[in-house]
């Protein structure tokens, strides 16, 4: 059940295999500076750092010719010290836009992703420097890009809500006849996939992980993975419990499940249990047909049940605990979406011209 269940260990495996072969790939001193990292982060956030030091010292080696006969996991404390600020800069601009493929990849990043890519690079020299490895850290004369935060959180109103949910159930006059003899194949599954990420804001991760065993309908609950790798029990209304209950003795008894995906609520038309890229590119589907003025992914169900939850009781909290938020600032966002509605209100509330009465 939840994270003791056959989806998540094998998860856990694959994801430290592919961690420790990326090690491997690294040199020492990044090494050591991702084992240090091993008891305060996920090995999901150390696979997605060492990816991007991977991109760093593959584009060092290839572009600068001091590094063009050396192997990657050769360079040392030395290197790094040898490395300098316009080395890093001419990275980040690399990383922002390149056609020049590098080992086969190239790059076209937002401020946003270029900044977040750049983290790991500046965590290893912080950390050489800590610990008196090397003298000098470049990365301090490197102009680091300015992320904005972002207030306008997109989310669906009540009424774009109902025609999602009514795409799925009844279709519409935006679908293609192909279109709709593809949504009728799987009807009950996708109306119980929106419904209950509508209904609970849990995360298309979560969504994925979920077997038959994790609900309870006694409860109406369900038992799911966070993020960081906790366990939680989320709790949903009558609505989301009639149409799990409709999807789980109608359509999914008669799928030809495959061998070890038996246990998986929400499977696949080829019987496996469904990924999470499936599951983005039904909710982004569906989100074009019927709300096609929105962008409408995974994330944007889970702030408009993050908003509607807010609306309805004021609690903040109880928002950020049911979300699974560590950080009730984080939480700040869906109350920031609201306070776009009541601004909204301003408009028109002041005439300008006001028509003259006759004396």
């Amino acid at each position: 059940m939840a994270k003791d269940s056959e989806h998540y260990r094998l998860k856990e495996r694959n994801q430290k295999e592919l961690y420790h072969d990326l090690l491997s790939q690294l040199p020492p001193c990044a090494r050591d500076y991702l084992r240090d990292k091993d008891l305060t982060t996920q090995v999901s956030t150390r696979i997605s750092y060492a990816y991007d030091l991977l991109t760093f010292f593959r584009y060092i080696k290839n572009v600068n010719p001091i590094f063009k006969d050396k192997e990657i996991k050769q360079i040392n404390y030395d290197d790094l010290s040898r490395f300098s600020a316009e080395d890093i800069s001419e990275y980040q601009h690399y990383l922002e836009f390149s056609t020049e493929k590098v080992d086969g990849e190239n790059h076209e990043n937002g401020k946003r992703s270029i900044a977040r890519k750049m983290a790991p690079l500046r965590g290893l020299y912080e950390y050489h420097l800590k610990h008196d490895n090397i003298e000098k850290n470049p990365m301090i004369l490197v102009q680091m890009p300015r992320i904005k935060k972002d207030k306008n959180i997109i989310r669906m109103n009540a009424f774009e809500v109902q025609d999602i949910l009514d795409a799925i159930e009844k279709g519409n006059g935006q679908m293609s006849e192909r279109q709709r003899k593809s949504c009728d194949r799987t009807r009950q599954r996708d109306l119980a996939i929106l419904t209950l990420m509508l209904g609970t804001g849990i995360r298309v991760s979560e969504c994925v992980g979920l077997d038959t065993t994790d609900i309870d309908f006694k409860e109406n609950s369900i038992t799911i993975v966070r993020k960081g790798g906790g366990q939680d029990i989320i709790y949903f209304g009558d609505e989301v419990a009639h149409v799990l209950q409709a999807y789980m003795e109608g359509e999914r008894k008669h799928i030809n499940i495959a061998d070890g995906h038996e246990k998986a609520l929400f499977i696949s038309s080829k019987g496996n249990r469904m990924s999470v890229d499936a599951i983005e590119r039904l909710v982004k589907k569906y989100g074009r047909i019927a709300v096609p003025n929105k962008k409408i992914t995974p994330h944007k169900l889970r702030s408009t049940y993050g908003t509607a939850l807010y609306r309805e009781t004021g609690d903040i909290r109880l928002v950020a605990d049911v979300l699974g938020h560590e950080n009730i600032n984080t939480t700040i966002d869906y109350y920031a979406a609201i306070e776009d509605e009541h601004k909204r209100k301003a408009a028109g509330a002041v005439s300008l011209r006001k028509e003259r009465t006759e004396k």
